[in-house]
This record gives C-alpha cells, structure tokens and sequence, in this order.
C-alpha cells in the first residue's frame, strides 16, 4: 500500500486507532471495524487518533533509513489476536482453475 514517492494509502476504510512509535519507529493503526486492524511501519503521519479515512486514502509517508536508502514498509494485519496475511485484502489469493473449452460444433 505504498507509492513509489514513499506515501502509505490506506487498503480499506477505517479510523485511526493508533499513532505513536513503538519501540523506536513510528507507527499507525487503522481500525477496520469487526475486529480487523491494520499496522504500518514506519510511517509519519499527521493524522490524528479518531481520524476517520477512506479506502485509498494517503496516510503516512515511509519513513528511509530503516531499510537502507529506500522507503520501506511493513503492514500487518490482525483480527483480534490473529494475525492475516495482508494479501488477502488487495489480492485475489485464490487458487488458478482452468476450465474446459466447450468445442461443441
């Protein structure tokens, strides 16, 4: 969920539940609703707590220097306890099938 200029834009709707660093990055969490949340890192934002943002939305910039001289980001996704693969939201994972020609003539 990040352009090649380092800008974070968010996978889904929410509201920022989370701004703040944790350990020694900064971090954002958007809250999805139904217990799903989503965590980057590490992003500067300017957001506030209670933020309210749409699918798309910029949120942050990338913060360099964590991952060499590039802009990098880690997002995770949780519901409740539970960590997703975050692919499963911006990415059809199903498994390929291939169907049958019909060659009637």
């Amino acid at each position: 969920m990040m352009s090649d200029g380092g800008l974070v834009y968010s996978p889904a709707a929410g509201t920022v539940s989370f701004v703040g660093v944790v350990v020694d990055r900064p971090v954002l969490t958007i809250d999805h609703g139904s217990g799903l949340r989503s965590s980057f890192e590490p992003v500067t934002s300017t957001l506030p707590l209670g933020a309210i943002v749409v699918k798309g939305q910029a949120i942050g910039t990338a913060n360099i220097g964590h991952c060499d001289a590039i802009p990098c980001l880690h997002w995770g996704v949780r519901r409740g306890d539970d960590y997703l693969n975050p692919l499963y939201f911006v990415m059809d994972l199903r498994p390929s099938v291939l169907l049958p020609v019909d060659v009637t003539p």
